[in-house]
C-alpha cells in the first residue's frame, strides 16, 4: 500500500488510537508496523482474530496482562549465558504467570462460545510452572531475594542478624560509657562498620580504629576496639550473603537459558495476543462491526460514519460502489461533506483490511483492492514551485500510471485550479482512461459538466451531499443517485437578495439549466423523503428483529427446561423402578432364607399372596385418591380461552388453551406441558381471593429465582439497550428487587447517556447512581427502585 494514500487518509492516527489499548512495548510496535494486508485470506483472518477478541472482552471481559512486559532483551542475554538481575526475573516470572492465565482465559469450557483463532494461539502458549513456582518464591522485588530462595540463604541471614543484634547492644553500652567524648550519644555507620562519634579532644581516650574524620576536624569517627571482631564477622556474613544471592540469581538464569525457545515462544505469541487484543479494545470503543470482504471491487457500506470523528458529530450515509457502476461523481456546496465522504471510504477500506473493524451497520461490506489511491486536498509547494492545479496533476499522472482493476482512485475536486472548461475536459479523460482499466473512481467536483456526464455515461453515477435549504446548513448526509444542486439562488433569496436581482441572474442561465436545477431539486426533496421513510422503516425493522430474537431465546429456554423435566422425570422414573427391584431382590432373599430353614412350598404361597393383598391395597387407594379429587370438584359447564382449571389425574392446575372440538377434548397447560384431555375429567379451579393470593405468592416467589440482579447491555446500540433495560426494570419490579445493577461499560460513554436519559423518566426508577469500586465504576449504572 502506498504510504502517501495511508498519510492522507489520516491511517496513522487511527494506529496511534489503537496504539493506546497495548499492554507491551513489543504489541506497540505491532500496532506501530500495522498497514493494510497483502491478501485477501490475510484480512478475512485478522478481522476473525480482531472480532474474536472484541466478542471474548464483552464476555469474558479484559485478558489478564497485569505484570506483562517485554523480555526479549533479558532472553538475549540468558542466551548468551549471562546472569540475569532480580528486575529481569521477576519479568520473566510475570510473563509465565501472564502465559497460564491467559491460556485459561482462552480456554473453552463445554458450555462456551467457541473461539477458534484465539484458542488456537492460547493452545501454543507453553506454561512453565516448575520455573514460574521457583522464581516466585525467590524473587520478591527487582531489588530483593526472598529469604525462601535457599536454605543457605535464609541461615547466612539468620546469623546476620543475630550478629547485628549483638553488635547493637553491645555499641549502645559503649555509647553509654563513653558519652561524655562523644559529641552526640549515638552510633552511627561508616562503610558498613558500627563507629562513635569523638570529640578530636578525646580521641586518644577511646582505644580504636578512625575510619573517618568530620569537614571541620572537629569529630572522629572511631571503631572501638571490642567492636572490631564481631563488625569483621558481620562483614563476612554479607559477603557470603552477597555470593549466594549471586548463586541463586545464576541458578535461575541458567534455568531461564535451558527453557529459552519456550520462553520466546510465549512472548511472540502474547505479544501478538496483546496486539489483537488491543484491536479489539479500540474496536469496542468505536463500536465497530465485521464487514464481508470481496475480491469483485464491490462495496456497500451501510450507515458509514468517519472513525475520527466524535460518535455524536458524525453524520452516517449509505455509501456503495460497484454492482451497477464503478465510477461515482459527488457534487455539492462547499464544507457539505464531500471530502469527508472520500476520507469516509478510504480510511475505512484500510481500517478493514488491517484487520480492524469498521464504523458501519452489520451486513456492510468492502472490497479487498490491492492499491488505494487519494489525491485529497491542497498540498501546493512554493519551494518546487507548484500550484494547486500542478499539484494535483502531479499526483494523478501517478495514479494514472499504476492504478489498475483492483485498484480504489479517491480525487477531491478533480480538475479544479484551472480554466473550468479544460480542466472539466481533462477530468472526464482521466475518469474514461481509469474506468477503461477497470479502476474503481470516486471523486468530487463542481463542474456542472460532470453531472451531465455522469447522467449520460453508462457506469459512472452521480451523488450529491444533502442542503437543507431551510436552515442554508448541510447535512452532510450523502444521496447516490442524485447529482448536487449549488442553491445558490435558494440561498441569496433567504439571504436577503432583492428578487428582481435573482430574476437577472435567472436570465443569464439558458432554459435548459435552469430546468436541470429545478428537476434536481425534485429529485432532492423526493430522496430526502424516501430516506427518512427508509429509516424509519429500518428502525422498525431492527426493532422486529429484537423482538423475534427475544422470542426465539425465550422458546429455546422453554424447549430446555422441557427436556430437562423429561430427563428428570425419566431418571426418577429409573430410580423407582431400581428401588423396586432392590425390594424384590430382597423380598426373594427372605423368601431363600425361609426355605433354607425348612419353611415348605405352602409358605411361599402365603408370602405370594400377602404380597397380592399389599399391591391390591395400594391400587385401591391410589384409585380412591384419584375419585376424591374428581367428585371434589364441580363440573366444567361454560368452557372460556385463558380460564384456570384443575386436572385430578395430574392433580395440577392448568389453564385451557383451546376450545373443545367434536370428541369433546380441549387443550391445556400444564406447566411447560401442553396436553389434550377430556373435558369432563377438568374440575373448577377455585377463585376465592384467598386462593388468588396464594397464587401470586407463588408467583413472585418463582419470579425472584428467574431475575437476575444486573442485566449486560454491553456491545448493544443505544436504542436497543434501552429497550432490554426497560423491560428489565419491569421484571426487577414485579420480582420486588431492592437495586439492580445496569452494565453498559465505559467504552465512548453514548450507551450509559442514553441509559441515564430513560432512566430520567422511568416509573420504577426511584434513584439512580454510576457504581463505585467493587462495583464495576463508571461502566455500571446502580438503579434504586421503588
Amino acid at each position: 500500500m502506498n504510504q502517501r494514500a495511508l498519510r492522507i487518509l489520516e491511517f496513522n492516527k487511527i494506529r496511534d488510537k489503537v496504539k493506546k489499548y497495548a499492554v507491551t512495548s513489543g504489541g506497540k510496535e505491532l500496532v506501530e508496523e500495522l498497514v493494510p494486508y497483502e491478501s485477501v485470506y490475510d484480512v478475512k483472518n485478522a478481522l476473525e482474530e480482531t472480532k474474536e477478541a472484541y466478542d471474548l472482552i464483552i464476555n469474558k471481559g479484559n485478558p489478564p496482562f497485569e505484570g506483562l512486559h517485554d523480555i526479549r532483551e533479558g532472553l538475549e542475554r540468558a542466551k548468551k549465558g549471562g546472569t540475569l538481575s532480580a528486575g529481569q526475573l521477576l519479568l520473566v516470572g510475570n510473563m509465565l504467570r501472564c502465559s497460564r492465565t491467559v491460556k485459561e482465559y482462552l480456554g473453552r469450557k463445554e458450555e462456551e462460545q467457541s473461539y477458534p483463532k484465539l484458542e488456537d494461539l492460547g493452545y501454543i502458549l507453553s506454561p512453565i510452572n516448575s520455573l514460574e513456582s521457583e522464581i516466585e518464591r525467590a524473587i520478591i522485588s527487582e531489588e530483593e531475594v526472598s529469604d525462601r530462595a535457599s536454605s543457605s540463604l535464609h541461615n547466612i541471614r539468620r546469623s546476620l542478624k543475630e550478629k547485628i543484634s549483638s553488635v547493637r547492644e553491645k555499641i549502645n553500652s559503649i555509647v553509654r560509657s563513653n558519652a561524655k567524648y562523644l559529641q552526640d550519644a549515638i552510633y552511627t555507620m561508616r562503610g558498613d562498620r558500627y563507629v562513635l562519634p569523638v570529640k578530636s579532644e578525646y580521641k586518644g581516650l577511646v582505644p580504636g580504629l578512625v575510619h573517618d574524620l568530620s569537614s571541620t576536624g572537629a569529630t572522629f569517627f572511631i571503631e572501638p576496639m571490642s567492636l572490631v571482631n564481631i563488625n569483621n564477622d558481620i562483614k563476612e556474613l554479607k559477603l557470603k550473603e552477597e555470593a549466594e544471592i549471586e548463586r541463586i540469581l545464576l541458578e535461575l538464569s541458567r534455568k531461564v537459558k535451558e527453557n529459552a525457545e519456550i520462553l520466546s515462544s510465549n512472548m511472540k505469541i502474547l505479544l501478538k495476543i496483546d496486539f489483537i487484543f488491543a484491536k479489539g479494545k479500540y474496536s469496542s470503543g468505536i463500536r465497530g462491526i465485521m464487514p464481508e470482504v470481496n475480491e469483485n471491487g464491490e462495496f456497500n457500506l451501510i450507515d458509514a460514519r468517519h472513525p475520527l470523528i466524535e460518535v455524536k458529530e458524525a453524520v452516517s450515509s449509505d455509501m456503495y460502489l460497484g454492482e451497477t457502476f464503478t465510477a461515482l461523481m459527488i457534487t455539492g456546496p462547499n464544507t457539505g461533506g464531500k471530502t469527508v465522504t472520500l476520507k469516509t471510504i478510504g480510511l475505512t477500506h484500510l481500517m478493514a483490511m488491517s484487520g480492524l473493524l469498521i464504523c458501519a451497520k452489520e451486513g456492510s461490506s468492502i472490497s479487498f483492492y490491492k492499491e488505494v489511491y487519494a489525491d485529497i486536498g491542497d498540498e501546493q509547494s512554493i519551494e518546487q514551485s507548484l500550484s494547486t492545479f500542478s499539484s494535483h496533476l502531479t499526483n494523478i499522472v501517478e495514479v494514472i500510471k499504476y492504478a489498475d482493476k483492483d485498484s480504489l482512485a479517491l480525487f477531491d475536486e478533480l480538475g479544479a485550479g484551472t480554466d473550468p472548461t479544460e480542466g472539466a475536459a481533462l477530468a472526464i479523460s482521466i475518469i474514461e482512461t481509469l474506468k477503461e482499466r477497470g479502476t474503481k473512481i470516486i471523486a468530487t467536483t463542481h463542474y456542472s459538466e460532470l453531472k451531465g456526464y455522469a447522467l449520460r455515461t453508462s457506469g459512472v453515477e452521480n451523488a450529491s451531499v444533502e442542503f437543507d435549504i431551510e436552515t442554508l446548513r448541510p447535512t452532510y448526509r450523502l444521496l447516490i443517485g442524485i447529482p448536487g444542486k449549488s442553491n445558490a439562488f435558494e440561498i441569496s433569496k433567504r439571504l436577503g437578495l432583492d428578487n428582481s436581482v435573482i430574476e437577472k441572474a435567472k436570465e443569464h442561465m439558458s432554459q435548459d439549466n435552469i430546468q436541470f436545477e429545478d428537476l434536481i431539486r425534485d429529485l432532492q426533496e423526493k430522496s430526502i423523503k424516501a430516506n427518512k421513510d427508509a429509516r424509519d422503516a429500518e428502525k422498525l425493522r431492527i426493532q422486529a428483529q429484537t423482538e423475534k430474537r427475544n422470542y426465539e431465546e425465550k422458546l429455546k429456554r422453554l424447549e430446555i427446561s422441557r427436556d430437562k423435566a423429561y430427563k428428570e422425570a425419566r431418571q426418577e422414573a429409573k430410580e423407582i423402578i431400581a428401588r423396586a427391584k432392590d425390594e424384590a431382590d430382597e423380598i426373594l432373599k427372605a423368601m431363600r432364607e425361609l426355605e433354607k430353614l425348612g419353611i415348605s412350598g405352602g409358605g411361599r404361597k402365603r408370602l405370594e399372596e400377602e404380597r397380592t393383598k399389599l399391591k391390591d391395597s395400594l391400587e385401591d387407594r391410589e384409585n380412591s385418591i384419584l375419585k376424591e379429587r374428581e367428585n371434589s370438584g364441580e363440573l366444567i359447564e361454560k368452557v372460556s380461552l385463558g380460564m384456570e382449571a384443575f386436572l385430578p389425574s395430574l392433580n395440577q392446575r392448568v389453564i385451557i388453551i383451546t376450545m373443545p372440538d367434536n370428541k369433546g377434548e380441549v387443550q391445556v397447560e400444564a406447566g411447560i406441558m401442553k396436553i389434550n384431555v377430556k373435558l369432563k375429567d377438568l374440575r373448577k379451579g377455585e377463585n376465592t381471593p384467598k386462593s388468588k393470593e396464594k397464587k401470586k405468592k407463588r408467583e413472585l416467589k418463582l419470579n425472584l429465582k428467574a431475575v437476575e440482579s444486573k442485566v449486560d447491555l454491553r456491545g448493544l446500540d443505544a436504542e436497543e439497550a434501552c429497550y432490554i433495560a426497560d423491560k428489565y426494570l419491569d421484571e426487577a419490579c414485579m420480582s420486588n428487587l431492592g437495586e439492580v445493577a445496569i452494565v453498559h461499560g465505559k467504552g465512548t460513554g453514548v450507551l450509559r447517556q442514553a441509559i441515564n436519559n430513560m432512566l430520567k423518566r422511568h416509573p420504577h426508577a426511584k434513584s439512580y447512581r454510576l457504581g463505585v469500586y467493587g462495583e464495576g465504576g463508571d461502566g455500571v449504572t446502580m438503579v434504586e427502585l421503588k
